[in-house]
């Protein structure tokens, strides 16, 4: 009995050492999982976009001491300016002495080209407050090297950008000189001849904003006011030098010299494409920066380790492009001459390569990327599709001086008309509106779509660089179908897609613009091809035009000018009704077809047709 007992005694004693063993493991692995837990929800909370220690920062709050958290969270995650960062628990947490664990986590940031692939290993320490699992902040918890006073920057050098060219090897764009332009207080004797000067150069500065800043400014502090290319400043040298307070610095930067709308610029304080080409072609032309990361002084800046580099830099990549400098400077020239903003693009007809693009104000390609309605250039396309349907150029089909379309009035420019003999071909050489939508029962959108893609309108070609290819949506009234087949409505293109419905003529079949040759050429589904018999008709067509018609602008210009003009009404910012001035068309005798396009005003024959000839005049 007194054995028994022993045993049962001893029994128990064994069963509660092994009850308070498997206690004392099951609670260690609940702390355990519970610290690893709060840790990745640490690293998981912590914002990739908060640079400044005011911002929301969930995971500083996560700490025991959250403003020192987010302090060094901020400037690291500022400094590093990473494109991507993995953070992740890697292990099981540990105990350490008081009670508290340690969790190892491993960080992975992606710095850019440099150093795509950073990698540390890092241990956060928790700590119990209030029963719950917090991490005990100490800048360690970032990087295993990070002490007080201390941050992570990233550090690069960046090789010279690589040019844009001509398809000459001419430099579209590159390293150019420029001058900054800034206000000393201090020496400022005549501010009324400062605003004065700086009102004259013409660049968009707010004078009366630059005043306030300069009077809010310290004495001794410069007040930036403008950077100017070196042609601009050398126009404006004198008046600015003659002013006491108007301070100059020469630097440089990658500048566009020629096609600005096309090749877009470059951020001065970041070296990164900020439009256009540039932009869309950033990584070849920056090339791979010579990249660091460097423990540094949080105060100074200076460096006091570096931690990380990578493998070296490597030069941008020039980006070739098909345009010709001599033609790019011809079109920039002949809108320059006139005071109204618009844009002229030009073809190659035999290849696709586009030849120019040139935009006044050159502030983005509208010349390839705007959307337009084309007006009576488009009427190439509309007598393409009644061609295509049996019409011939001598069909006579009428021209009224007003068209009525469910209760809408239609019109001839100054509402002249033909009478009821009027052929195609005189309808088209002298642009009736009428003739086309008197006529719309044999042009349905069917009609008209299959036409418009045999010129490439529609069927979504962006050359490289988002151009934008036109469009001819379905009709939605009997009044939208009668303005699509005169370019109005919502029929939609820009200067370079209607260069193609002339390039197309000019060749005999569309082909898809190319800008860039080296790039892989887009395939596009272009419609069906048209027939010789249409082509060689509108050829006849866009020549009378030229020698009896609307575009006689260009009757004298050198070459074999063919040529379509167009007026499109257009609704300006205020709702009023305004024009857009066209002329599409190409030379037979040197491979170029082009379309201009002026804003706001004028027709196509008095306005966009002097410009065209210009054009052509300064080719020869």
């Amino acid at each position: 009995m007194g054995s028994t007992r022993v045993r049962i005694a001893g029994g128990v004693a064994v069963g509660c050492v092994l009850l308070a063993g498997l206690l004392f493991w099951l609670l260690r692995g609940d702390d355990g999982d519970a610290a690893g837990q709060r840790a990745g929800e640490f690293l998981a909370a912590w914002p990739e976009d908060v640079t400044e220690e005011s911002g929301d920062n969930p995971a500083a709050e996560l700490t025991d001491d959250p403003e020192a958290a987010a302090s060094l969270m901020a400037s690291v995650t500022r400094n590093l300016a990473a494109e991507g960062r993995e953070l992740t628990v890697s292990g099981d947490s540990r105990p350490v002495d008081g009670g508290d664990r340690e969790v190892p986590y491993t960080a992975t940031w992606n710095l850019g080209p440099g150093l795509p692939e950073w990698s540390y290993e890092a241990t956060l320490r928790l700590t119990r407050a209030d029963g719950d699992w917090t991490v005990r902040w100490e800048p360690a918890a970032l990087h295993p090297q990070l002490a007080e006073g201390t941050t992570l920057v990233r550090r690069e050098d960046r090789p010279d950008r690589a040019p844009v060219l001509a398809a000459g090897g001419e430099e579209l764009a590159g390293v150019g000189r420029v001058w900054s332009l800034s206000i000393w207080p201090a020496q400022l004797t005549d501010p009324d001849a400062a605003w004065e000067a700086v009102e004259e150069l013409d660049a968009g500065v707010d004078v009366a904003a630059l005043q306030e800043r300069v009077e809010e400014a310290d004495e001794d502090q410069a007040v930036p006011v403008v950077t100017l290319r070196d042609a601009d400043y050398e126009e404006h040298r004198d008046t600015v030098e003659a002013v006491e307070g108007l301070q100059t610095a020469e630097g440089s930067r990658t500048l566009a010299f020629e096609a600005r709308g096309l090749v877009g610029g470059v951020d001065s304080d970041t070296g990164e494409g900020s439009s256009g080409l540039q932009a869309l072609h950033d990584a070849e032309l920056a090339g791979v920066p010579t990249t660091e990361v460097v423990l540094a002084d949080r105060e100074t800046g200076a460096a006091v380790e570096t931690l990380a580099a990578g493998d070296g830099g490597a030069p941008g990549e020039p980006l070739r492009t098909t345009i010709d400098l001599d033609v790019q400077r011809a079109a920039e020239e002949a809108l320059a001459d006139q005071d109204q903003d618009g844009s002229i693009a030009a073809i190659r007809p035999s290849t696709g390569e586009i030849l120019a693009l040139a935009d006044q104000p050159a502030d983005y390609a509208r010349s390839a990327q705007g959307k337009y309605a084309p007006g009576s250039g488009f009427k190439i396309v509309t007598a393409a599709a009644l061609l295509e349907g049996g019409t011939s150029a001598e069909s006579v089909l009428g021209c009224t001086q007003f068209a009525n379309v469910d209760g809408r009035e239609f019109h001839n420019q100054n509402e002249f008309e033909l009478g009821e003999d009027t052929t195609l071909r005189e309808a088209f050489v002298r642009s009736c509106n009428t003739t086309f939508i008197e006529h719309r029962d044999q042009v349905g959108h069917e009609e008209l779509t299959r036409a418009a893609e045999a010129f490439g309108i529609g069927t979504g070609w962006e050359a490289g660089f988002g151009a934008f290819s036109g469009g001819v949506p379905a009709f939605d009234s009997d009044t939208d179908h009668a303005a699509s087949l005169i370019g109005q409505g919502r029929v939609e293109a820009g200067p370079l897609a209607m260069a193609g419905v002339a390039a197309t003529v000019a060749d005999g079949e569309f082909r898809p613009p190319v800008l860039l040759p080296d790039a892989a050429q887009e395939e596009t589904a272009g419609g069906e091809r048209l027939s010789e018999e249409t082509v060689e008709t509108l050829r006849e067509l866009m020549r009378e035009t030229v020698t009896q018609g609307t575009a006689s602008a260009l009757a004298d210009v050198p070459g074999t000018a063919h040529a379509k003009t167009g007026t499109a009404e257009v609704a300006d910012g205020e709702g009023e009704v305004t024009t857009n001035a066209w002329i599409v068309g190409y030379d037979a005798d040197n491979d170029l077809a082009f379309a201009v396009m002026l804003l706001d005003g004028g027709s196509g024959g008095s306005h966009a047709g002097p410009v065209a000839a210009a054009f052509l005049d300064a080719l020869g």
